[in-house]
């Protein structure tokens, strides 16, 4: 499960953005379909869909062919129901250091995340942020 850092992608690991923005992780209908063409359940059971109808499904009782009557997904704790305070697939490797617990399927917001970017994503929070920040500075 080893992530390698890259020139253009700073991150350092630290899950700070995953903790604090984790659970308002919504999946795509893509994302969800091939949770459930995977047998995911795991992952599946952390998010509730909503149906054209009011209605609501834990996602890990979906089938394929119901994906066509949701309007939202929402992450929720599958024990009680309620909102997630931190995302439920953010492992801790080292003291410091957190990685995916399902980086091969994670959602596509998840992909597509970049705090060291202005812009959307921007967080000034993020530690490969200051550490880009630092790097970047010209010697006096």
């Amino acid at each position: 499960m080893e992530i390698l850092e890259t020139d253009d992608e700073p991150c350092e690991q630290c899950g700070l953005c995953c903790r604090i923005f984790g659970p308002g992780i919504t999946p795509t209908e893509q994302n969800v379909y091939v949770w459930i063409e995977q047998g995911r359940t795991d992952i599946l059971r952390w998010f509730v869909a909503f149906r054209e109808n009011n209605s609501s499904i834990n996602c890990a009782d979906l089938r394929a062919e119901d994906l066509g009557d949701i309007v939202s997904v929402e992450m929720r704790n599958s024990d009680t129901g309620d909102y997630v305070t931190v995302c439920p697939f953010l492992r801790r490797v080292a003291k410091t250091r957190y990685l995916c617990g399902i980086h091969q399927v994670k959602p596509e917001m998840c992909c597509h995340y970049q705090p060291w970017i202005w812009g959307e994503t921007y967080f000034n929070r993020c530690r490969g942020l200051e550490k880009a920040h630092r790097n970047s500075r010209e010697p006096l």
